[in-house]
Formats: structure tokens, sequence, C-alpha cells
């Protein structure tokens, strides 16, 4: 009878508190809403840059000149034309994003690079430089 009374009192003690746990909790959902921002803002980002080099390699793959080889005629690329198409898509679409390298490596595809700087969202504070991005695209002319 005394051990069920003292069992009881035991029971019935709410000395402890569930701040901290609660207070745990919050912290580590805080933590992992910041980790989803800033990731799913580095996936945007990383989606525009490929959009950016899609373009620029698309327009690139436009400056083509027509070359006449007896009585045939076919579309041939130079690192120049390439460059120029690509170089004046970059400067119109973008700010902050810029040409690494565009030219055509066998005379009918162009390639081209483009990067830019990617700051996170909510910890820019903690990475003043930023992290560097880079997106790389190839296409081919549609005349051969």
């Amino acid at each position: 009878m005394r051990l069920t009374r003292h069992l009881r009192t035991l029971a019935g003690d709410e000395d402890g508190s569930i701040l901290p746990l609660i207070l745990g909790y919050t912290l580590l959902a805080v933590a992992v809403l910041f980790a989803c921002v800033c990731a799913t803002d580095l996936y945007i980002a990383q989606k525009r840059l490929d959009s950016l080099a899609d373009a620029a390699a698309l327009a690139g793959a436009d400056g083509f000149t027509l070359q006449v080889d007896g009585g045939d005629v076919h579309a041939e690329l130079t690192d120049a034309g390439v460059r120029e198409q690509a170089d004046a898509v970059v400067a119109a679409v973008s700010q902050d994003a810029r040409l690494v390298s565009a030219g055509t490596p066998d005379g009918v595809s162009a390639q081209v690079t483009v990067s830019t700087v990617w700051h996170p969202p909510l910890v820019s504070p903690f990475v003043p430089g930023g992290v560097q991005i880079e997106s790389t695209a190839t296409t081919r002319t549609a005349l051969r």
C-alpha cells in the first residue's frame, strides 16, 4: 500500500519541463527550412543558367556562314561567329552571367559555357563571395 502511494506521488510529480525539447525541435525545424530554401534557390539558379547556356548555344549555331563547294552549299560555323552570337544573347538576357567560352569543336556544332556567382538567400553573410556555378550547352546548326 505504501509502495503504491509512493508510485502515485512520483507519477503526479511534474518538476520537468518540455520547453528545452520544444526549443530544440524548433531550432532543428528552422535549420532544415533554411537548408531547403538554399537548396531550392541553388537548383533554380542552375536551371536558369542552363537555359541561358542553351539559348546562347542556339544563337551561336545561327552564326554560320554559307560555303559553296562546287555545286554543293553547306553551313560552316566559326569560333568568332559563335562567340559573337552567344555574347549578344548573354549580354541581353543577364546582367550577372558571363560568357566563359564559345566556339565550334567541329564546324557544325556550337558549344557555349556561361557562369555566374550564386549567393545563398539566407546565409549570404557567411558566404560573402558566393559560389560560382557554370553551365555548358552544345547544339548543332540546322543547315548542313
